[in-house]
């Protein structure tokens, strides 16, 4: 699960982050309208892979990612784990040609999938 954290930054980020963690302005974010709307998703997927233009919170979240990541996601609320979780089962089994590239942008040498490949897998996700 702790390998979803980072894609739900992608979808949930904010401009400014609250002390000690990252900001939760979004956790209540409808996520199944941005997932069920490939031109939303593919604008956050293309930012990210500096394929196209940012929106602000696109900016923020190529800026918190790497943190996100190599931290486990130790800032991440409650709501932000699980809303991660549900956007890499959708990428992983609907979208895993944009799953497939910002793996290779985020996790190159297949570092955090070989950390998490267990908790994934107990979520029923086959990276």
């Amino acid at each position: 699960m702790k390998v979803a954290i980072f894609l739900l930054i992608v979808v949930a980020c904010a401009v400014t982050a609250k002390p000690g963690g990252y900001t939760t302005k979004y956790d209540n974010i409808d996520l199944d309208s941005i997932l069920n709307s490939r031109r939303l998703l593919d604008n956050y997927v293309n930012c990210l892979l500096d394929a196209g233009n940012c929106t602000p919170d696109g900016k923020e979240l190529k800026k918190i990612l790497p943190d996100a990541l190599k931290n486990e996601c130790k800032d991440c609320s409650q709501n932000q784990r699980l809303g991660s979780e549900k956007v890499i089962r959708f990428l992983v089994n609907k979208r895993p040609d944009a799953w497939d590239k910002l793996a290779t942008k985020y996790d190159p040498e297949n570092e955090y999938k070989k950390k998490f490949q267990t908790e994934a897998e107990k979520a029923g996700i086959k990276l």
